[in-house]
């Protein structure tokens, strides 16, 4: 047993923390799991499931000024480093790792991981689904579904992990080590934890750190990432040097056509380069392109991507809900062929709205804003489009409803996070589909 009798704390009672906590137990550790939060605000069911488990759980103030002493602390990727309760532990000289470097030292399999500010959760799907149709047995994992500490207690059922990593999560590795490393794109995100789009890129690029010739690099080849360690096979939607690129309306590597677009169930040029990605990936794998292309064909698109949800007298309503930075944004309003009117808004991230600004002006003919930085939105895209705020969803939704003529598209792509208002994006994508079937038939 890999922690026996080791004193163990958990910074975090959610997802990742009880993922860490029962991992830790399994290898026989004293596991206490800390929680800034007040209990009443967690998740009750999680508690207890702990606590019958053997695990102590110590919630609020107190777990900011706890004075246990530790071998050492697995932090959550939700909890900010600059925080009281990490700070506690980084104070006192305590060794601090992540819970995706704890999963990673007990999975012993290979590992797909894969980045980049957006496609992430698709490319990950993507890879999943045709992965398993090849007979590779996988699970998509990480940042999404189960946590990496979660699927390592039942490595013996995968072949091959596919994991979707965060910069939040990438913070804190040591050894994780990916057999294949997938870069798919960078863009500003997440300022209201990172001092700068500096920092936020260098612990993206940590993904790479522990790489060496044996493994593959999969990067958009749009980005320069300086020297890799890794073999590296680039893809790009738009430049005709990469590996994987687009030529009249086909997916090629190198000089072999691969992937015919017409017959593939995503659009747009971000789910083209998620489909190279992931091609690319398999590849890596030692798959042939006549095993990979047909699973990718049966992909469904998910919802809260660019979801098509009710046409209302003759004005389409879609559901991008995922778009939480500017980058989805843009690649949502990219592609959209029909006058838009626009709902963004949402969490004050730190970011500025004005580099939108030329798109607005040429896609959007009216803007609904709403949430934390709907004034400073307003005043970012000032005189590029008919603007006005709302104060909830739903009275959004009502003046999208209103501003809308036969032949427009009602596009609800916040461009930030949802955490002001909702649960998640996807609470906050739920609630818009609900009041869009809510509508009446006709205006």
């Amino acid at each position: 047993m890999r922690y026996k009798d080791q004193k163990v704390a958990v910074l975090g009672a959610g997802l990742s923390g009880a993922a860490a906590a029962g991992l830790l137990k399994d290898e026989g550790a004293q596991v206490t799991v800390l929680d800034s939060a007040d209990e009443k605000k967690l998740l009750h069911s999680t508690l207890e499931n702990l606590r019958q488990k053997g695990v102590s759980v110590i919630c609020g103030p107190e777990a900011d000024t706890d004075a246990t002493p530790f071998d050492f602390a697995v932090i959550s990727p939700g909890i900010d480093p600059e925080s009281a309760l990490a700070r506690n532990f980084y104070a006192r000289g305590i060794e601090i790792i992540g819970e995706l470097e704890l999963g990673w030292r007990s999975c012993e399999l290979p590992v797909i991981a894969v980045t980049g500010t957006n496609g992430k959760t698709t490319t990950t799907e993507l890879l999943a689904q045709m992965l398993n149709a090849c007979g590779q047995r996988t699970i998509a994992c990480g940042n999404i579904g189960k946590p990496l500490s979660d699927v390592a207690r039942h490595r013996r059922e995968f072949d091959v992990l596919t994991v979707e990593i965060s910069s939040f999560q990438l913070e804190t590795i040591r050894t994780f080590h990916p057999a294949v490393a997938v870069w798919l794109n960078f863009a500003p995100d997440h300022l209201d934890r990172y001092a700068s789009v500096a920092e936020y890129r260098k612990a993206k690029l940590r993904i790479f750190e522990n790489q060496d010739a044996q493994d593959v690099a999969v990067v958009n080849a749009a980005e320069q990432l300086g020297n890799l360690r890794a073999r590296m096979v680039t893809f790009s939607a738009y430049d005709d040097g990469a590996d994987f690129r687009l030529t009249e309306g086909e997916i090629v590597y190198q000089d072999t056509p691969v992937l015919r677009l017409a017959e593939a169930k995503l659009r747009g040029s971000h789910n083209i380069e998620n489909l190279m990605a992931t091609l690319a990936a398999g590849h890596a794998r030692g798959l042939s392109f006549s095993d990979m292309v047909p699973p990718l064909l049966r992909y469904e698109p998910q919802p809260h991507r660019c979801e098509f949800v009710r046409t209302v007298g003759g004005v389409d309503y879609v559901n991008d809900s995922k778009a939480t930075n500017l980058d989805a944004l843009e690649k949502a309003l990219l592609s959209q062929t029909k006058p838009v009117v626009l709902i963004a808004g949402g969490k004050d991230k730190g970011f500025r709205f004005e580099t939108l600004r030329p798109i607005i002006e040429k896609r959007v003919k009216s803007v609904v804003l709403l949430g934390e930085m709907a004034a400073r939105i307003a005043e970012d895209w000032k005189g590029a489009a008919k603007s006005e705020i709302a104060t909830s969803l739903a009275d959004a939704v009502d003046r999208a409803h209103a501003a809308a003529d036969q032949g427009d598209v009602v596009l609800f792509s916040p461009g930030t996070s949802s955490f002001d208002m909702f649960k998640s994006y996807v609470d906050r994508g739920d609630q818009f589909r609900a009041l869009v079937h809510a509508l009446p038939k006709t205006k």
